[in-house]
């Protein structure tokens, strides 16, 4: 098996704006700097959660060095690259990669049954830094099948279908390192041998989170209620979880 990029839990970064839209560098820093405080082995930026398709890549690349420059260097910071096409995702790829991405996080694209083609361009141009696949089919259908992993030249994947068939069968037949992105599986995922989780809900609930998936079922059921809070109006029920717990800014450019 490849060696896992990160192990344990890390976050899928909000995007924090002002009233006026405008992306907060120093707070969304700031944030990520607090959420590895309290526990997080890794930082997602520029991706679903961080309203990625609403960022201009100018803002990607500085919010990328924003979150790199607040944080220690052992902790790894990952960019969001995927896009509808292999051109775009690799466009986007070269950018985070030059600008000091420790890892690339890229969303199938939509409506692609066989996305092994859009995998080896991001590759190609990502070369020695490690590619997180990302499964996703509520937000990118169809996914990745199962049986096309192994044949693609990544370093891991994220599954956030919250699909436990799904998840059985992918521990039980790739050998890759795979990251659950659901926080309502946690406790199931993390015993079952998934290399880590990259959640949403870290955002404000980092402690739970990291209990859930050490196996802590009473701590899976505590996030219970804050995790299907977090889906309302996506992702501004998360960011008024988040701004009640930390005081940070609750505007959204999407929704």
């Amino acid at each position: 098996m490849a060696t896992p990029v990160f192990d344990g839990v890390g976050v899928a970064l909000l995007s924090l704006f002002d009233e006026d839209g405008t992306l907060e560098l120093n707070a969304t820093a700031e944030h990520a700097a607090r959420l590895v405080e309290l526990g997080m082995n890794a930082v997602v930026v520029a991706g679903s959660t961080g309203e990625a398709a609403a960022l201009e890549a100018e803002e990607r690349t500085a919010l990328l060095v924003a979150v790199r420059d607040a944080l220690p260097r052992r902790v790894p910071v990952i960019a969001g690259t995927g896009a509808p096409s292999a051109r775009q995702a690799a466009r986007l790829t070269a950018e985070a990669v030059e600008h000091g991405a420790d890892a690339v996080l890229a969303l199938s694209p939509p409506g692609v049954a066989d996305p092994r083609p859009y995998y080896r361009t991001i590759a190609e141009v990502a070369d020695d830094t490690p590619v997180i696949a990302y499964h996703f089919p509520a937000m990118a259908s169809p996914g990745i099948p199962v049986s096309m992993l192994a044949e693609l030249p990544i370093s891991a994947c994220k599954d956030t279908s919250s699909d436990a068939e799904r998840l059985l069968e992918t521990l039980s037949s790739v050998d890759l390192p795979i990251y659950v992105g659901a926080s309502g599986i946690l406790s199931f995922a993390g015993p079952l041998g998934c290399a880590g989780a990259i959640l949403a809900l870290a955002n404000a609930e980092p402690e739970g989170c990291i209990a859930a998936f050490s196996g802590d079922a009473k701590a899976q059921l505590r996030i219970a209620e804050a995790h299907r809070r977090a889906l309302v109006d996506f992702p501004a029920g998360l960011k008024a979880l988040t701004a009640a717990r930390f005081g940070t800014p609750t505007a959204a450019r999407i929704g």
